[in-house]
Protein backbone atom coordinates (compact mmCIF):
# COMPACT_ATOMS: atom_id res chain seq x y z
CA UNK A 1 0.00 0.00 0.00
CA UNK A 2 1.42 3.59 -1.38
CA UNK A 3 0.12 4.83 2.54
CA UNK A 4 2.99 2.67 3.56
CA UNK A 5 5.37 3.84 1.75
CA UNK A 6 8.14 6.82 3.24
CA UNK A 7 7.14 10.37 2.03
CA UNK A 8 10.36 11.43 -0.06
CA UNK A 9 11.24 14.10 -2.23
CA UNK A 10 14.39 13.65 -4.71
CA UNK A 11 16.04 16.17 -6.39
CA UNK A 12 18.55 16.37 -9.52
CA UNK A 13 19.35 17.74 -13.00
CA UNK A 14 18.57 16.13 -16.56
CA UNK A 15 19.77 16.85 -20.10
CA UNK A 16 23.56 17.48 -19.15
CA UNK A 17 22.07 19.96 -17.05
CA UNK A 18 20.27 21.99 -18.67
CA UNK A 19 17.13 21.18 -16.62
CA UNK A 20 16.77 21.15 -12.92
CA UNK A 21 14.31 18.02 -11.73
CA UNK A 22 12.02 17.89 -8.58
CA UNK A 23 9.65 14.94 -7.49
CA UNK A 24 7.86 13.60 -4.61
CA UNK A 25 5.66 11.30 -3.04
CA UNK A 26 3.50 12.93 0.22
CA UNK A 27 1.10 10.73 0.47
CA UNK A 28 1.40 10.66 4.61
CA UNK A 29 2.08 13.77 4.75
CA UNK A 30 -1.44 15.48 3.31
CA UNK A 31 -3.16 12.47 5.19
CA UNK A 32 -2.34 13.43 8.05
CA UNK A 33 -3.23 17.09 7.42
CA UNK A 34 -6.34 15.90 6.16
CA UNK A 35 -7.38 14.12 9.47
CA UNK A 36 -5.67 16.77 11.61
CA UNK A 37 -7.96 19.55 10.25
CA UNK A 38 -10.89 16.72 9.66
CA UNK A 39 -10.75 18.38 6.07
CA UNK A 40 -13.64 17.35 2.92
CA UNK A 41 -12.30 15.82 0.03
CA UNK A 42 -12.10 19.13 -2.06
CA UNK A 43 -10.10 20.88 0.63
CA UNK A 44 -7.66 17.70 0.86
CA UNK A 45 -6.74 17.96 -2.38
CA UNK A 46 -6.37 22.05 -2.51
CA UNK A 47 -3.73 22.15 0.07
CA UNK A 48 -2.38 18.97 -0.71
CA UNK A 49 -1.31 20.28 -4.07
CA UNK A 50 -0.42 23.44 -2.26
CA UNK A 51 1.63 21.64 0.23
CA UNK A 52 3.29 19.53 -2.65
CA UNK A 53 4.51 22.59 -4.00
CA UNK A 54 5.86 23.89 -1.23
CA UNK A 55 7.87 20.77 0.13
CA UNK A 56 9.39 21.53 -3.31
CA UNK A 57 10.66 24.76 -2.80
CA UNK A 58 11.53 23.99 0.21
CA UNK A 59 13.68 21.69 -0.73
CA UNK A 60 15.49 24.69 -2.91
CA UNK A 61 16.31 26.38 0.27
CA UNK A 62 19.45 25.88 2.35
CA UNK A 63 20.26 25.23 5.97
CA UNK A 64 17.35 27.52 8.39
CA UNK A 65 15.84 29.09 5.49
CA UNK A 66 11.70 28.50 5.55
CA UNK A 67 8.77 29.85 3.38
CA UNK A 68 5.37 30.62 3.19
CA UNK A 69 3.07 30.05 1.19
CA UNK A 70 -0.28 31.76 1.11
CA UNK A 71 -3.07 30.90 -1.19
CA UNK A 72 -6.12 34.02 -1.04
CA UNK A 73 -8.67 33.20 -3.54
CA UNK A 74 -12.00 33.97 -3.36
CA UNK A 75 -13.51 30.49 -2.90
CA UNK A 76 -15.38 29.01 -0.32
CA UNK A 77 -12.53 27.36 1.05
CA UNK A 78 -10.75 30.76 2.01
CA UNK A 79 -7.27 31.28 2.22
CA UNK A 80 -4.45 28.31 2.07
CA UNK A 81 -1.49 28.48 4.31
CA UNK A 82 1.60 26.24 4.02
CA UNK A 83 5.23 26.14 6.01
CA UNK A 84 7.89 24.57 4.80
CA UNK A 85 11.83 24.52 5.21
CA UNK A 86 14.83 23.03 3.92
CA UNK A 87 14.82 19.75 6.11
CA UNK A 88 11.08 18.65 4.68
CA UNK A 89 9.18 19.87 7.44
CA UNK A 90 5.76 20.70 6.27
CA UNK A 91 2.92 22.47 8.42
CA UNK A 92 -0.75 23.65 6.88
CA UNK A 93 -4.32 24.52 6.82
CA UNK A 94 -7.13 26.35 5.33
CA UNK A 95 -9.92 28.46 6.52
CA UNK A 96 -12.98 26.54 5.61
CA UNK A 97 -11.27 22.99 5.63
CA UNK A 98 -15.27 21.31 5.69
CA UNK A 99 -16.45 24.05 2.72
CA UNK A 100 -18.05 21.51 0.54
CA UNK A 101 -17.71 22.35 -3.23
CA UNK A 102 -19.58 19.68 -5.83
CA UNK A 103 -17.36 17.95 -8.64
CA UNK A 104 -16.46 19.61 -11.95
CA UNK A 105 -17.68 18.64 -15.53
CA UNK A 106 -15.17 15.71 -15.47
CA UNK A 107 -16.01 14.09 -12.26
CA UNK A 108 -13.33 15.20 -10.70
CA UNK A 109 -13.03 17.52 -7.58
CA UNK A 110 -13.56 20.72 -8.23
CA UNK A 111 -10.37 22.20 -6.78
CA UNK A 112 -10.76 25.76 -8.83
CA UNK A 113 -14.46 26.01 -7.10
CA UNK A 114 -13.41 25.62 -4.27
CA UNK A 115 -10.08 28.12 -4.32
CA UNK A 116 -12.03 30.19 -6.37
CA UNK A 117 -10.38 31.85 -9.40
CA UNK A 118 -10.16 35.61 -8.49
CA UNK A 119 -6.80 36.16 -6.05
CA UNK A 120 -3.43 36.30 -5.76
CA UNK A 121 -0.96 33.72 -4.73
CA UNK A 122 1.91 35.09 -2.17
CA UNK A 123 5.18 33.17 -1.55
CA UNK A 124 7.17 34.71 1.50
CA UNK A 125 10.95 33.17 2.25
CA UNK A 126 12.84 34.09 5.13
CA UNK A 127 16.08 33.40 4.08
CA UNK A 128 18.03 34.81 6.96
CA UNK A 129 18.55 38.72 5.40
CA UNK A 130 17.23 41.56 7.20
CA UNK A 131 14.32 41.78 5.18
CA UNK A 132 12.67 38.50 3.72
CA UNK A 133 11.93 37.79 0.00
CA UNK A 134 8.31 38.54 -1.03
CA UNK A 135 6.35 37.21 -4.28
CA UNK A 136 2.69 37.22 -5.62
CA UNK A 137 0.98 36.52 -8.76
CA UNK A 138 -2.60 36.54 -9.42
CA UNK A 139 -4.67 33.39 -9.46
CA UNK A 140 -4.51 32.49 -12.44
CA UNK A 141 -6.80 29.30 -12.93
CA UNK A 142 -7.22 28.08 -9.62
CA UNK A 143 -6.23 24.36 -10.12
CA UNK A 144 -2.78 25.37 -8.51
CA UNK A 145 -0.61 23.67 -10.76
CA UNK A 146 -0.75 25.95 -13.64
CA UNK A 147 -1.34 28.92 -11.04
CA UNK A 148 2.52 27.58 -9.42
CA UNK A 149 3.82 27.74 -13.07
CA UNK A 150 2.69 30.74 -13.86
CA UNK A 151 4.27 31.86 -10.37
CA UNK A 152 7.62 30.65 -11.06
CA UNK A 153 7.25 32.50 -14.64
CA UNK A 154 6.76 35.94 -13.78
CA UNK A 155 7.90 35.95 -10.31
CA UNK A 156 10.99 34.23 -10.00
CA UNK A 157 12.01 34.66 -13.74
CA UNK A 158 12.42 30.09 -14.32
CA UNK A 159 10.64 28.73 -16.78
CA UNK A 160 8.85 25.53 -14.84
CA UNK A 161 6.67 23.01 -15.35
CA UNK A 162 4.81 22.08 -12.53
CA UNK A 163 2.36 18.57 -11.83
CA UNK A 164 0.99 18.35 -8.66
CA UNK A 165 -1.81 15.64 -7.44
CA UNK A 166 -4.07 14.64 -4.82
CA UNK A 167 -6.51 10.90 -4.91
CA UNK A 168 -8.97 10.81 -2.43
CA UNK A 169 -10.71 7.72 -1.50
CA UNK A 170 -14.08 7.08 -1.15
CA UNK A 171 -13.58 7.47 2.85
CA UNK A 172 -12.13 10.60 2.25
CA UNK A 173 -8.83 9.28 2.98
CA UNK A 174 -5.66 10.27 0.59
CA UNK A 175 -4.89 7.52 -1.30
CA UNK A 176 -1.84 9.02 -3.41
CA UNK A 177 -0.71 12.52 -2.88
CA UNK A 178 2.53 13.44 -5.14
CA UNK A 179 4.24 15.89 -7.88
CA UNK A 180 7.13 16.90 -10.26
CA UNK A 181 8.49 20.12 -11.30
CA UNK A 182 10.68 20.39 -14.07
CA UNK A 183 12.82 23.93 -14.18
CA UNK A 184 14.64 25.06 -17.30
CA UNK A 185 18.49 26.21 -16.84
CA UNK A 186 20.51 27.79 -19.62
CA UNK A 187 21.41 26.46 -22.32
CA UNK A 188 18.52 24.42 -23.50
CA UNK A 189 17.83 24.92 -26.86
CA UNK A 190 14.42 25.87 -28.82
CA UNK A 191 14.24 22.33 -30.09
CA UNK A 192 14.73 20.94 -26.40
CA UNK A 193 12.21 23.44 -25.35
CA UNK A 194 9.71 21.74 -27.72
CA UNK A 195 10.18 18.58 -26.93
CA UNK A 196 10.20 18.51 -23.08
CA UNK A 197 6.78 21.01 -23.51
CA UNK A 198 5.41 17.68 -25.66
CA UNK A 199 6.78 15.64 -22.67
CA UNK A 200 4.48 18.00 -19.95
CA UNK A 201 1.66 17.43 -22.31
CA UNK A 202 1.54 13.77 -22.31
CA UNK A 203 2.72 13.37 -18.90
CA UNK A 204 0.18 11.11 -17.03
CA UNK A 205 -1.35 12.61 -14.02
CA UNK A 206 1.12 12.33 -10.96
CA UNK A 207 -1.69 10.19 -8.76
CA UNK A 208 -2.08 7.76 -11.69
CA UNK A 209 1.86 7.01 -11.81
CA UNK A 210 1.88 6.59 -8.17
CA UNK A 211 -1.05 4.32 -8.05
CA UNK A 212 1.00 1.89 -10.42
CA UNK A 213 3.34 2.03 -7.93
CA UNK A 214 5.95 4.58 -9.63
CA UNK A 215 8.59 6.21 -7.10
CA UNK A 216 9.48 9.83 -7.66
CA UNK A 217 12.57 8.66 -9.54
CA UNK A 218 10.19 7.22 -11.77
CA UNK A 219 7.87 9.96 -12.42
CA UNK A 220 11.14 11.89 -13.68
CA UNK A 221 11.85 9.49 -16.08
CA UNK A 222 8.54 9.10 -17.45
CA UNK A 223 9.05 13.10 -17.78
CA UNK A 224 12.66 13.36 -19.13
CA UNK A 225 13.46 9.76 -19.91
CA UNK A 226 16.72 7.79 -18.84
CA UNK A 227 19.09 11.17 -18.86
CA UNK A 228 18.77 13.05 -15.82
CA UNK A 229 21.13 12.43 -12.11
CA UNK A 230 19.72 12.21 -8.78
CA UNK A 231 21.88 14.61 -6.50
CA UNK A 232 20.48 13.59 -3.52
CA UNK A 233 16.96 12.11 -1.58
CA UNK A 234 14.98 13.82 1.21
CA UNK A 235 12.08 12.83 3.90
CA UNK A 236 9.44 14.85 3.88
CA UNK A 237 7.05 15.12 7.33
CA UNK A 238 4.34 16.99 8.93
CA UNK A 239 5.73 19.23 11.59
CA UNK A 240 4.59 22.01 13.39
CA UNK A 241 6.35 24.34 15.86
CA UNK A 242 4.08 24.88 18.36
CA UNK A 243 4.39 23.94 22.29
CA UNK A 244 2.58 24.85 25.31
CA UNK A 245 5.53 27.25 26.02
CA UNK A 246 5.34 29.05 23.05
CA UNK A 247 1.06 29.30 23.90
CA UNK A 248 2.15 30.35 27.19
CA UNK A 249 4.48 33.45 25.72
CA UNK A 250 1.82 34.23 23.89
CA UNK A 251 -0.67 34.57 27.04
CA UNK A 252 1.87 36.81 28.70
CA UNK A 253 2.45 39.04 25.90
CA UNK A 254 -1.47 39.95 25.93
CA UNK A 255 -0.87 41.37 29.49
CA UNK A 256 -1.81 40.97 33.15
CA UNK A 257 -5.09 43.00 32.98
CA UNK A 258 -6.25 41.14 30.15
CA UNK A 259 -5.48 37.35 31.47
CA UNK A 260 -7.44 38.87 35.04
CA UNK A 261 -9.98 39.55 32.15
CA UNK A 262 -9.77 36.16 31.04
CA UNK A 263 -9.87 34.39 35.02
CA UNK A 264 -12.89 36.21 35.85
CA UNK A 265 -14.98 36.05 32.29
CA UNK A 266 -13.92 32.27 31.67
CA UNK A 267 -12.06 30.90 34.23
CA UNK A 268 -10.05 28.67 32.03
CA UNK A 269 -8.44 29.01 28.08
CA UNK A 270 -8.34 26.91 25.14
CA UNK A 271 -5.97 27.71 22.25
CA UNK A 272 -5.70 25.97 18.97
CA UNK A 273 -3.06 25.75 16.89
CA UNK A 274 -3.87 27.24 13.41
CA UNK A 275 -1.25 24.78 11.71
CA UNK A 276 -1.57 21.21 13.34
CA UNK A 277 -5.12 21.73 15.76
CA UNK A 278 -3.61 21.14 18.83
CA UNK A 279 -5.23 22.20 21.43
CA UNK A 280 -3.75 23.82 24.71
CA UNK A 281 -6.00 23.97 27.62
CA UNK A 282 -4.76 26.17 30.67
CA UNK A 283 -7.26 26.47 33.77
CA UNK A 284 -7.72 29.42 36.61
CA UNK A 285 -5.02 28.26 38.26
CA UNK A 286 -2.35 28.52 35.59
CA UNK A 287 -3.73 31.42 34.11
CA UNK A 288 -3.35 32.92 37.64
CA UNK A 289 0.38 31.78 37.44
CA UNK A 290 0.77 33.56 33.46
CA UNK A 291 -1.06 36.70 35.35
CA UNK A 292 1.16 37.33 38.08
CA UNK A 293 4.34 36.38 35.90
CA UNK A 294 3.08 39.35 33.81
CA UNK A 295 2.58 41.62 36.44
CA UNK A 296 6.25 41.24 37.67
CA UNK A 297 8.08 41.11 34.41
Amino acid sequence: MAEQLKDILVRGTAWGGKLRVFATRMTNTVEEMRVRHQMFPTATAAIGRTSIVAAIMGAMLKGKERLTIQVKGDGPIGQIVVDANADGEIRGYVDHPQAHHASNEHGKLDVAGAVGTSGNIYVTKDLGLKEPYSGSVPIISGELGEDFTYYFSVSEQTPSAVGVGVLVDVDNSVIHAGGIIVQVLPGLSDEELTHLEQAVAALPPVTTLLDQGETPEGIIKWLVGDDFKIHDEMEIRFQCKCSRDRVSTTLLSIGADELQSIIDEDGQAELVCHFCNEKYHFDKEQLEQLRDQARSS
